[in-house]
């Protein structure tokens, strides 16, 4: 009997925790020890995305001022993209994040639900951080990962690699742009994703303001041990970037936290500085 309610799930943890195992099962290593095979297969649209030019805006920068800047990209990501829609954050690697979308999480079209929050991610970015974003869709199976000592929730499949790969693809364009396969493309129509934007006006008139986003030719992008994968980006060339960056508030906010004391190291004797 179909369940009379849908749960959104908070992480891949409770989802596994709350569903029936697709495996469920140990494996002998070769060596006389075991290790568990557990897992359930659903189809998803995966989302990575990145910091634009991370290693050479952070390379300057105080181990704390990294640390605010990858923090405040987190948040930002989470308030702009996350906050409506029902994607589950699988992990966050570095200074890049990456976000499941599925029917079994709430999603009545987990694609529109990840190409939506794509695009305010790109478009509200109010600081700057210029990300790459890249989607994949398909088969993958969310299991646990790890030895004993640890074991995490994580999603594997090659729609993960594909995500990635997109993500990390390079663009010549001006603004931020969303990367994802061709043949998932497809016949799509970007007016049927990205509806115009509601705005109340001074004097309380609703305006609509349409999307500046257009869809590039497909084009092939070399992938590491795999074929050429034929893409198409997705791009806003209307996207400006504000005068105060990331990069600055990272700075402003470390100077900050010295200012009313909540950094003060504190070195005993024994310690080398």
């Amino acid at each position: 009997m179909k369940p009379s309610v849908t749960y959104r799930f908070h992480s891949l943890e409770d989802f596994l925790t709350s569903k029936r195992l697709d495996v469920d099962g140990l494996l002998d290593d070769g060596w006389g020890a075991h290790f568990p095979v557990k897992g359930r297969v659903i189809d998803a649209v995966i989302v990575f995305v990145d910091i634009g030019a991370f290693s050479r805006r952070t390379f300057e920068m105080s181990p704390i001022e990294t640390l605010i800047f990858v923090n405040n990209f987190f948040s930002w990501i989470t308030a702009e993209g996350l906050r409506e829609r029902p994607g589950v954050v699988d992990k966050y690697i570095g200074d890049e994040i990456m976000v499941v979308f599925s029917k079994e999480f709430g999603s009545d079209d987990p694609f529109a639900d990840a190409l939506i929050t794509a695009r305010w991610m790109a478009e509200r970015d109010a600081l700057a951080f210029c990300p790459h974003i890249g989607l994949a869709q398909g088969e993958v199976c969310v299991g646990y990962v790890g030895t004993p000592l640890r074991y995490n929730c994580s999603v594997f499949g090659r729609p993960v690699t594909i995500a990635s790969r997109c993500c990390g693809a390079d663009s010549d364009s001006v603004g931020n742009s969303i990367f994802l396969p061709a043949d998932l493309w497809g016949k799509r129509n970007l007016n049927d994703y990205f509806k115009p934007e509601r705005i109340a006006g001074p004097s309380g008139k609703i305006i609509e303001r349409r999307h500046h986003w257009e869809v590039s030719p497909v084009r092939k992008i070399p992938i590491k041990n795999m074929p050429d994968l034929e893409i198409v980006e997705i791009t806003n060339s209307l996207i400006h970037m504000p005068s105060l960056s990331a990069d600055d508030r990272a700075k402003m906010g470390f100077e900050g936290l010295k200012t009313e004391g909540t950094y003060n190291p504190i070195r005993y004797g024994f310690e080398r500085d």
